[in-house]
């Protein structure tokens, strides 16, 4: 919880009230920002949900660093984008954004963003090919990082 919470929590409350905004003191964004962000942050949240829940029951582990999944996760949201957990954060940022009315935190999603591109091609990327060898080479190739497949990816049968 302490990832996500510096993400989603810590980090976009100290932007905002940086820049000048609380988001406790009255109404903010008004019913259309209020109706967009729920609309953004419910599927967010479910598809955050689903994708630590397939890394917990197939992947026997957690999405922490520490403790990550033994075997290559490729089923569910993971058959149309390789980075669904990320998506999820973004999309759950933007929501704030809205709801706040912050270009800050938009801001802090495309800083993010850029972090997490560069900590995959060259820290997360090379570890996956190193603990799941050719497995993890056929999904990369297939699956594409940020812009989901229209069709699902179909594993090997040696996956």
């Amino acid at each position: 919880m302490i990832l996500p919470g510096t993400v989603l929590v810590y980090v976009p409350l100290l932007i905002h009230y940086l820049t000048g905004g609380w988001p406790f003191g009255g109404p903010v964004g008004g019913v259309v920002a209020w109706s967009v962000a729920v609309i953004l942050a419910v599927p967010a949240l479910a598809l955050a949900a689903t994708t630590m829940r397939l890394f917990v029951d197939q992947g026997k582990g957690t999405p922490a660093p520490w403790d990550p999944p033994t075997k290559l996760v490729v089923s569910g949201p993971y058959r149309y984008v390789r980075n669904p957990m990320l998506t999820s954060v973004m999309v759950f940022i933007i929501a704030e954004a809205t709801v706040l009315n912050s270009l800050a935190l938009l801001g802090w999603a495309v800083v993010f963003f850029g972090l997490n591109t560069v900590y995959f091609i060259f820290s997360e990327e090379p570890a996956l090919e190193r603990r799941f060898g050719s497995v993890y080479l056929h999904y990369k190739v297939a699956v594409p990082r940020w812009v989901p497949n229209l069709r699902p990816y179909q594993a090997p049968d040696s996956a």
